[in-house]
């Protein structure tokens, strides 16, 4: 790795702006005798991690030791942290990313079969409801235990964890600024840092693996299915992106909220004949997303809004054409019944018998029977696995409410307006006054399964999804939807449906960080294959 030295800033000139609850003064600066743009943060030059005219080079001397301790081991890392990732960032709060890098790559040793020219960069991201989101650090998780960046820095990864704005973000002029697709940009943006720095920090960031939950989950499915793609670039030229490849080489998602546009339906083909519910509250509570049960009963017209979305369902399924575990179309008659209903029950059967293989006591659930078989147990009674097991969670709309209430709403607002319908069916039967829609390009940004047939975008080689069977945050079909899609492109895909496994992630870090070392090391860096390819002159 190159060594650099501490950059001197000079203010030259400023224009005020504002941004949250800060006051942003955009200006130019001379950064070592070289002009470039920065930020002033309530009358404060930001540090700047840069050691050339290039404002966005990683500065591989600024960092502060750190011991990071896993069952009873410590390991001596180098922690960078809160370094911006754009040269033009709206939010440095959010827009900021933390690096950690293992002492052991500058001393030229190995941790787990890596070095520092071949450990993979795992990138996890703390997006949760659509909301702000600041960069992880080394710390512990919901378990108790040490989270998913001490984990990974023991197994000899590098660790590169970004923030990103979010829904609910607002200056003191009263303009939104986290709105779609402003999350997705900041972490493209942010895979552009490491791959622009990829000469001088330790790493391969042609193996970044990104990781999520829910809607972090989705901003990781968005990164592995947009890689490079031109409809991000506005966005990520305004930011001053660094002008790297934003493509990315393996995907871990859990529990996706994604495919908005078609996840009311999903929801309701699943559950429409559910009618209690408990509905989760979303807030923010000092940065942290907050979650809290209110229980209820489905009125007449919510009953009537789900049966009427559980009737578009089929028609969505049909047009995909997609192909199952058995070689079958996938496929739904009028009345939500047909192969592809098998498909999600027999993702469902293979995590009741994963679960019966690790010594789970089933016995209790009247909705299984058994079979003699390698795999014995089955979902005997779906309707009641999901009246009595997975539940309802939220009321139809699920995702697009009709009065705008849903956060999904919230992401879809503009820079002037809060809460946007984004689906035909919630602007045909919107209740709020003056409702807005979301224009058909920002909803596009947002799905993963608009970009997987575009030959423009690179696709993640390797994916891992994991969706909860007892998750009823979003629909069964949207995670299968995806993994099978991928599947029938020839991607590597390990998709699971874990039994009694609500709506979180995280919960399997040991299977998780072995599957990324199966990748990580089996499969060569597509840079290097096409490296090889063009020395051949192939």
């Amino acid at each position: 790795m190159k060594s650099s030295f501490k950059p001197i800033i000079t203010a030259m000139s400023a224009s005020l702006a504002l941004a949250g609850c800060s006051t942003i003064a955009s200006t130019i600066a001379t950064v070592n005798n070289n002009p470039v743009n920065i930020s002033i943060i309530d009358g404060k030059l930001p540090t700047v991690t840069t050691s050339t005219a290039n404002a966005l080079q990683f500065d591989v001397n600024n960092y502060k030791p750190l011991d990071v301790t896993v069952d009873n081991q410590t390991i001596k890392v180098r922690a960078y942290e809160n370094i911006a990732y754009v040269a033009n960032p709206v939010d440095t709060a959010y827009q900021s990313m933390n690096i950690y890098i293992p002492e052991s790559y500058f001393e030229d040793k190995s941790i787990n079969g890596y070095t520092a020219a071949t450990a993979p960069i795992f990138m996890p991201n703390a997006v949760g409801g659509y909301m702000p989101a600041k960069p992880m650090t080394v710390g512990v998780g919901r378990d108790g235990k040490p989270n998913s960046v001490a984990q990974a820095l023991h197994r000899g990864m590098i660790v590169a964890s970004a923030g990103a704005r979010g829904r609910t973000l607002k200056s003191e002029q009263g303009e939104y600024y986290g709105k779609a697709p402003a999350a997705i940009v900041d972490l493209k943006a942010a895979v552009r840092y490491l791959k622009a720095n990829d000469g001088v920090m330790a790493g391969d960031a042609g193996k970044i693996i990104v990781n999520g939950t829910s809607a972090g989950g989705a901003m990781t499915a968005l990164l592995g299915a947009t890689g490079d793609s031109a409809d991000y670039e506005p966005y990520l030229q305004k930011l001053g992106a660094a002008k790297a490849s934003d493509s990315v080489f393996a995907v871990s998602s859990y529990c996706p909220i994604t495919n908005l546009e078609h996840a009311d339906m999903a929801y309701e083909w699943q559950l429409a004949d559910v009618v209690d519910y408990k509905k989760m509250s979303i807030s923010m509570l000092d940065y942290n997303v907050k979650r809290e049960l209110v229980p209820g009963t489905l009125t007449d017209g919510e009953k009537q809004t789900a049966q009427a979305l559980k009737q578009d369902f089929p028609s969505y399924v049909n047009g995909l054409k997609l192909i199952g575990h058995d070689g079958k179309l996938l496929t739904l008659d009028k009345d939500g019944n047909g192969s592809f209903k098998d498909e999600v029950l027999y993702h469902l059967n293979k995590s009741v018998n994963t679960a019966h293989k690790q010594g789970v006591d089933l016995s209790s659930y009247a909705f299984l029977a058994q079979k003699k078989s390698a795999e014995p147990y089955y979902i005997a009674d779906y309707s009641e696995f999901l009246k009595a097991y997975t539940g309802r969670s939220k009321t139809p709309p699920a995702f697009d409410a009709l009065d705008l209430s849903a956060g999904e709403n919230n992401l879809f607002g503009d820079n002037a307006t809060d809460n946007r319908h984004f689906t035909a069916f919630g602007v045909k039967h919107s209740t709020a006054t003056d409702a807005k829609v979301a224009d058909a390009q920002t909803v596009k940004l947002m799905n993963p399964m608009a970009y997987l047939d575009d030959k423009t975008a690179n696709t993640a080689l390797h994916w891992r999804i994991r969706h909860g069977a007892k998750d009823s945050d979003i629909g069964f079909a949207i995670p299968v939807i995806l993994a099978t899609k991928l599947a029938n492109q020839g991607k590597n895909v390990d998709f699971a449906m874990p039994w009694d496994k609500g709506h979180g992630g995280d919960y399997d870090l040991d299977e998780l960080f072995a599957w990324v070392d199966s990748v990580a090391k089996q499969y060569p860096n597509p840079k290097s294959i096409n490296q090889i390819k063009k020395s051949q002159g192939d």
